[in-house]
């Protein structure tokens, strides 16, 4: 059984501010965000849990991106 993400269309009032948000800034609502719409509390710690480690520090946020994929190139998982 899999998780359904739930499409911007769909979203609930609460959720649909951020996933605009998202799309704003990445130009998508990754499907991670998506799923995490069914717990919005869960899916607001997310996004700053997200924001904290793709906003900080002295990585470029585009290689901690491609290490992103890598990574999931490497365990086989959809990206």
């Amino acid at each position: 059984m899999r998780i359904t993400r739930i499409n911007t269309d769909q979203a609930p009032a609460d959720i649909k501010p951020l996933y605009e948000a998202a799309y704003q800034q990445r130009g998508n609502v990754p499907n991670m965000f998506r799923v995490l719409g069914h717990r919005p509390e869960y899916l607001k710690t997310m996004l700053a849990h997200f924001r904290c480690v793709m906003e900080t520090g002295t990585v470029e946020i585009k290689l901690k991106e491609l290490l992103a994929v890598r990574v999931s190139q490497i365990n086989g998982c959809d990206y």
